[in-house]
């Protein structure tokens, strides 16, 4: 089964970005994910609608972490922020490993 990662950021737009590149690094490595974005305020709701596997942040909704995460820890949905240089720099490949740390 596919694994679904979920990214946010504050209006869902810059992590649309980064989807790309995660979605072709995956690729490159012969890995299949279904990858999107959406914003901060859509992910209580994604995550009852569409149960994601993982939820990475962007860092400038970190101040929000604490909040979402006790959201998608009810659901044993893992979710951390995603680091500053990674997500500055679009590197998709380190989001991908970051994605993969969080889904064991």
């Amino acid at each position: 089964m596919t694994k679904k990662i979920l990214l946010s950021c504050a209006g869902g737009f810059s992590t649309s970005l980064l989807v790309n590149k995660m979605k072709e690094a995956a690729k490159a490595e012969g890995k299949e994910y279904e990858i999107k974005a959406v914003a901060a305020a859509q992910v209580e709701d994604i995550i009852e609608k569409d149960a994601p596997d993982c939820i990475l942040i962007g860092p400038q909704i970190k101040y929000m972490e604490d909040q979402l995460k006790a959201d998608a820890s009810k659901h044993d949905i893992p979710l951390e922020a995603i680091g500053m240089q990674d997500y500055g720099t679009m590197n998709g490949k380190n989001v991908i490993a970051q994605a993969e740390r969080l889904l064991g």
